[in-house]
């Protein structure tokens, strides 16, 4: 899930700097887990309005374990946001590949002639 973006890319991803930018929710988790579930707000919510990303943990019992899990994820998330690919730079064909794609293409128009029609000289 994600919110409206503060600022672009790059974002830290050390626990620290993530700690103090995050907004924590916590909230009763769903699902099978009993009486227990139902009591405790042990499912957690971060919000990191910098970069917009919403990141949930309802996995564990345990709130400081779906603390850890969710900080996790989202310096997972915060990472592939950061990642940047290398620009492509654009090279000529070597002379003995542009060799080998016209002989490629000359052998590719010899076979499709042969399947013309076969004629009957007798």
């Amino acid at each position: 899930m994600r919110r409206a973006p503060l600022r672009p890319p790059p974002y830290a991803v050390d626990r620290e700097t993530l700690e103090r930018e995050v907004e924590v929710e916590t909230f009763r988790a769903s699902g099978p887990g009993g009486q227990h579930v139902n009591k405790t707000q042990s499912a957690l919510r971060l919000v990191h309005p910098p970069s917009g990303v919403v990141v949930m943990s309802q996995d564990s019992p345990s709130q400081w374990r779906n603390r850890e899990t969710a900080f996790e994820r989202l310096a997972v998330q915060l990472r592939r946001l950061n990642h940047v690919p290398k620009k492509r730079v654009a090279t000529k064909p070597t002379a003995a590949s542009r060799k080998r794609r016209i002989e490629a293409k000359k052998l590719t128009g010899r076979r499709k002639r042969m399947r013309g029609r076969v004629s009957h000289d007798e």
